[in-house]
């Protein structure tokens, strides 16, 4: 080979090799936000590992305790014990309550969805039950919702609800930690996010009703532990994290009846360190946007900012960390594309489990820990 035709050859690999490094996932340093630029409010504590939290109308909270169900929360005050009926959940290991979300109709007809494991440590799944909540009390509380096959072991269910604009539901679940390979199984409800009506039924326009042999629930699949989704509001966009192994951790825009690659494409390594695949890409499957690495940031609950308190942080995602006790605001350009991150509240020292944003713009987080606490967030006073 000529001398020319090596210098166009090197030149060409070195090309290819920014082209791989600029398209990499991979996020770079985060900043840490200036504490002095915000306030952060104990709204109320002593939660047994809050997992989630829903605003209602006449400015209450319901709030997922993992371990004890469902709890109301009036002008800063936990009322009364927890809220009586919800089926009994399967609390060992990560077991227990996860998700609640408002029926968009709420106002009119007082519904409201809550995930949670169901079962025994030899058969155990996710499941979603549906209630009627009057301000007060529960009832007509039905199980619309029994996620399958049944696993054996305590981990990576899930849990994470989010409404569609056409009164859709989606539901996350876990591989079942032992049982990866199920990710990539259609016949199988492990690993996947679903999509059903209020009555758990699959909608006729879901991607894999046509498919012999597939779950007809299925919306995505090829997902490890997703604990995060958010919808934005303003684009209809679905974003999803989830967690890795040995880090890995990513954040997917979720497109209905894609593949998102877990365990056959990942980032990840096994917690021996050994490798889980040699492929970050496969042909066929969905890259994530973004992803964690080499920190373990095990993301939870995520939140699209929507408000007027922080102007900055519009159209931007808040994700959750357990790991690194912190939120990410995960900045995303008019495209969607992720072109950076800041590290907030990392002065807390908090495990924070879920993030949400009220209707005013404020920014509430939940810490997971035995004394849980309801955190708000506004500018610096």
């Amino acid at each position: 080979m000529t001398k020319s035709a090596l210098f166009a050859t090197a030149a060409f690999a070195a090309v290819l090799s920014l082209s791989a490094a600029a398209a990499s996932p991979v996020l770079g340093d985060a900043p840490k936000v200036d504490p002095a630029t915000y306030h952060v409010e104990t709204v109320v504590e002593g939660l047994d590992h809050p997992w989630s939290l829903a605003f209602l109308p006449d400015g209450g909270l319901l709030v997922t305790e993992r371990n004890n169900g469902l709890r109301l929360v009036r002008d800063g005050k936990l009322v009364g014990d927890r809220l009586e009926g919800l089926p009994e959940a399967f609390k060992e290991g990560q077991g227990g309550y996860f998700d609640v979300v408002l029926d968009p109709d709420f106002a009119a007809n007082g519904l409201i969805y809550v995930a949670y494991a169901e079962g025994t440590g030899e058969a155990n799944h996710t499941a979603v039950a549906r209630a009627k909540f009057d301000g007060a009390k529960l009832s007509d509380v039905t199980v619309i919702l029994r996620n399958t096959p049944d696993k054996d072991t305590g981990a990576h269910f899930g849990g994470r609800l989010v409404f569609l604009p056409d009164g859709t539901l989606l539901l996350t679940t876990g591989d079942g930690f032992q049982y990866r390979e199920k990710a990539q199984d259609k016949s199988s409800g492990l690993g996947k996010i679903l999509r059903f009506d209020t009555n758990g039924q699959a909608p006729a326009d879901n991607p894999f009703v046509s498919e012999s042999g597939a779950l007809p629930l299925i919306w995505s699949f090829g997902h490890r532990n997703q604990q995060g989704l958010a919808i934005d509001s303003a684009t209809g966009a679905v974003y999803q994290t989830e967690h890795g192994a040995l880090s890995g951790d990513e954040v997917n825009r979720i497109e209905p009846g894609l593949n998102y690659g877990w365990p056959v494409a990942t980032w990840s390594v096994d917690y021996s360190g050994s490798e889980i695949s040699p492929y970050t890409h496969r042909d066929g499957m969905q890259d994530p946007i973004a992803v964690w690495k080499p920190e373990r940031f095990a993301p939870s609950g995520l939140a699209v900012y929507h408000g007027a308190l922080f102007p900055q942080w519009e159209g931007d995602l808040l994700a959750g960390g357990l790991a690194e006790q912190q939120v990410n605001r995960i900045d995303l350009d008019a495209a969607g594309k992720v072109v950076g991150r800041e590290s907030l509240f990392s002065e807390l020292h908090e495990r924070i489990r879920d993030v949400r944003v009220a209707p005013d713009g404020s920014v509430w987080l939940l810490t997971d820990t035995d004394d849980g606490k309801v955190l708000k967030v506004t500018p610096a006073r």
